[in-house]
């Protein structure tokens, strides 16, 4: 039996496709599981990215909102915009109208990773607005929780992420990278999101 999850991401900077590849990683280190990288379309004009000094996007396929319904399970990461997923990630939710009308996700489970400037930014609040998108279409949210251990539960450290998924602190102006531990807990996330997809689709 394979199982199929499919990562789809937005990446401005760069940060969210890091964990992105992380998060592959882990997926694929369980057996029987096929993980492919999916970004979603940009809707901003050029002229407005380079006045934004985004870097060339990555090789990842750029993804059909019908290409969904071939995957098992799913794992959604974008950066925050004041407390929500970015207006690109909303644009493709937008465009799944046919598959909420044919049930073509009922079922899946899902999960989401994410990034922001600062500590205070709005990583849960995130989350938790985004979960709409899967009462919609009748999906199962898988939350990582304290399935990691007390990597999660340091305080001493600073790091991005939480019981509701993967994250990482971008800085204000964009400088920082994932930590070390902040690509052990996408790992993680890739991997316990794989078992559970397995475990239902068994």
């Amino acid at each position: 039996m394979t199982v199929k999850i499919y990562i789809v991401y937005y990446s401005m900077y760069g940060h969210v496709l890091k964990l992105a590849e992380e998060i592959k990683k882990g997926a694929e280190s369980v057996e029987g599981v096929e993980a492919k990288l999916w970004q979603v379309a940009e809707t901003l004009p050029e002229e407005i990215l380079e006045a934004m000094h985004a870097p060339p996007k990555g090789d990842a396929p750029v993804i059909n909102p019908s290409e969904l319904k071939e995957a098992d399970g799913f794992l959604f990461g974008f950066p925050t915009r004041f407390g929500m997923m970015p207006g690109q990630f909303k644009t493709f939710f937008d465009l799944t109208g046919i598959a909420w009308q044919t049930g073509g996700l009922v079922g899946k489970p899902a999960g989401f990773f994410f990034s922001t400037g600062t500590q205070g930014g709005g990583q849960e609040t995130t989350a938790l607005t985004a979960i709409t998108q899967l009462v919609a279409h009748a999906m199962i949210y898988v939350p990582i929780g304290t399935t990691y251990g007390p990597g999660l539960l340091d305080t001493e450290i600073v790091r991005g992420g939480s019981g509701y998924g993967a994250g990482t602190f971008a800085g204000a102006d964009g400088s920082r990278q994932p930590s070390e531990l902040e690509l052990k807990i996408a790992f993680h996330q890739g991997q316990y999101t794989a078992e559970i997809v397995k475990k239902l689709k068994a």
